[in-house]
């Protein structure tokens, strides 16, 4: 049996409640893969990526679960697993089977709504990063991508940490609109910021589970931890 660590960012104040909604997912993965054990760990759960690593076979891989190849997949999780022989694979927001995977959960969402995608405004709403330029370029292209297969009336993007905020990207949408939480797992940032800035903008659409939660998405991860030993 080869081994996957699905490897999110977690909640540095309060982190088991992020680790056990984590291990939650990771046990999802693991039941759509056949030939991959699928684990989890958070970053900011003191000492649980360590002992994970030392508990898996050191030709397993790593699946981040982040949206960006930014900080933490480049830098801080390399340091992290330090001498272990381990695979990092590209993280789930530079998938490029991300904006398809999407759009067929979005479809599924106007259907079930009985709305037409051209006359439904899409607000997605990502964290940004008043530090470094990439979380909101590939947010950005995201969009474009999205906006190439679901003709949606408008597609918006807002940010928790930089312009244009959540709240601006989000007024004057319709009553039939989406928003997207283009976010890995749920957290601090889903369950209050992004709310508090659909408030701020009277958004009275339907908000869908963060990236991360979509079926179509668990599904992608699966394929990739199992693609990723089919290939080694």
């Amino acid at each position: 049996m080869s081994h996957a660590v699905i490897v999110a960012h977690g909640q540095p104040s309060d982190p088991e409640p992020a680790e056990a909604a984590l291990a939650a997912f990771a046990a999802k993965v693991d039941a759509l893969t056949g030939t991959v054990s699928v684990h989890s760990a958070t970053l900011a759960a003191p000492g649980a990526l360590e002992a994970m690593l030392n508990n898996v076979p050191e030709n397993s891989v790593i699946y981040p679960l982040f949206m960006a190849k930014g900080w933490f997949v480049t830098s801080a999780l390399p340091k992290r697993i330090g001498d272990h022989a381990i695979r990092i694979l590209d993280p789930l927001g530079i998938d490029p089977e991300l904006p398809t995977l999407t759009a067929r959960a979005l479809q599924e969402k106007l259907s079930e709504q009985k709305w037409a995608a051209q006359s439904t405004d899409l607000v997605i709403a990502a964290h940004g990063s008043g530090r470094s330029r990439n979380p909101s370029v590939v947010t950005k292209e995201f969009a474009v991508q999205l906006g190439k297969q679901v003709a949606f009336r408008s597609v918006r993007v807002g940010f928790v940490e930089e312009q244009p905020a959540i709240a601006e990207a989000a007024l004057g949408a319709s009553d039939q609109a989406l928003c997207l939480p283009f976010f890995a797992c749920n957290g601090g940032h889903v369950l209050e910021d992004v709310p508090e800035e659909l408030d701020r903008a009277n958004f009275a659409g339907v908000v869908m589970p963060v990236v991360g939660e979509l079926v179509p998405i668990r599904c992608q991860i699966a394929k990739k931890v199992t693609e990723a030993f089919e290939s080694a």
